[in-house]
């Protein structure tokens, strides 16, 4: 994909100090992107995952739904593809539309960077581990997902949508975003796992569980007994979940996918959708899966939140477009990112088993947030 003209990327990144929300995003080997730009009123703010039935709209979800971080939806005021496109539509909207600044506040969360720091780092990791792995290994828990974030300080004149381009062409086999409302700030991902997408009765979400990194240019199949377990715990969860809410399921794998320099254990599941209507009630039942939570889901999802020491905000959430009456491409938002005043919140996780060793679970965490330190 190549870099838009010096006006588009000055527009886009102007936006980021309005009061409009907007997302751009690109769907895996593709390379046109997509712009949805909400210019009247606010973006919705939604308290039930379920309030989505039956809405058109780019979606920003947290992993947590809170007063701090809403579930967000941007409503397609301008629905634009390819930077063609997306260049008139702009041009259109400030000849017509007063785009009104606003204060640069990316998030009115209650606890800021600086008071997350010290679950940054090995040590803070550590601690954090401890606490997890027994009691998984006291059988109270079947698997938990741990997650850390980590700060960086951007480099003078650091382009937003530049890193966008880049992690377009640096990773074709991921649905790349960059996303901002007034509420959430502004997110950037590049992320490999499908939540949920499809149209009329056709439709398709995956397992995605398990680890490892690239071997230069060849992948690795040689699977660990914790990696294979792991991976068989969340396809259980999706598959039971998809039954539930559709019929003529066909199943695939697990099989090695790659996503940039990592790869993972992957079973697609594509199956009809009963009733398109009530795609927030099948998306709450999915949210969080066991990829990003853990089993028994309910009582892992609260003891994350009450023990993992910070808050997740967005991160392994869900991201992108929706609609009942069309098509819908939903993304776990993993592999991202939070720019906020000059720094960049990288955030990463892997799923815990009684079998973990710290060592190695800290070092694929680093191995993640790769991803996203190789565009900065």
């Amino acid at each position: 994909m190549n870099l838009p003209e010096q006006d588009i990327i000055q527009r886009i990144e102007n936006l980021m100090q309005s009061s409009h929300s907007f997302a751009l995003y690109r769907l895996p080997w593709t390379d046109e992107c997509i712009l949805v730009l909400q210019t009247t009123d606010e973006a919705e703010i939604l308290t039930d995952i379920i309030q989505l039935n039956g809405k058109q709209g780019f979606v920003i979800a947290p992993f947590r739904l809170s007063e701090d971080h809403p579930l967000m939806l941007i409503r397609p005021d301008i629905l634009a593809s390819g930077w063609e496109a997306i260049s008139k539509a702009l041009s259109y909207e400030e000849e017509n539309v007063t785009l009104h600044s606003v204060k640069r506040h990316f998030t009115n969360a209650k606890t800021t960077l600086y008071e997350q720091a010290p679950q940054e780092g090995l040590e803070g990791y550590r601690e954090v581990f401890t606490r997890f792995i027994t009691l998984l290994q006291k059988k109270t828990f079947q698997k938990l997902v741990l997650s850390r974030m980590e700060t960086c300080t951007l480099t003078e004149g650091f382009s937003p949508l530049r890193a966008f381009v880049k992690a377009c062409n640096s990773y074709p086999r991921m649905m790349i975003y960059l996303c901002y409302t007034p509420q959430t700030g502004t997110w950037l991902g590049s992320t490999p796992e499908i939540l949920l997408s499809g149209q009329e009765k056709n439709w398709h979400t995956v397992a995605l569980a398990g680890t490892m990194p690239m071997q230069g240019e060849v992948m690795p199949e040689e699977w660990s007994d914790k990696n294979k377990e792991e991976q068989k715990l969340v396809a259980e969860y999706v598959r039971r979940i998809v039954k539930k809410f559709g019929n003529k399921l066909e199943e695939q794998g697990p099989y090695t996918a790659r996503a940039g320099q990592l790869v993972h254990l992957k079973s697609d599941f594509r199956f009809n959708l009963k009733n398109r209507k009530s795609l927030g009630n099948l998306l709450k039942e999915l949210h969080p899966t066991p990829a990003v939570c853990g089993l028994p889901k309910e009582e892992t999802y609260r003891f994350i939140a009450e023990n993992e020491g910070y808050e997740r905000k967005y991160y392994s959430g869900f991201i992108g477009w929706l609609d009942s009456e069309g098509q819908t491409d939903l993304y776990v938002n993993l592999r991202c990112m939070e720019i906020n005043d000059g720094k960049a919140t990288l955030y990463a996780g892997g799923g815990i088993l009684p079998s973990s060793e710290m060592a190695l679970e800290y070092e694929e965490t680093k191995e993640k947030m790769k991803t996203m330190k190789n565009i900065l």
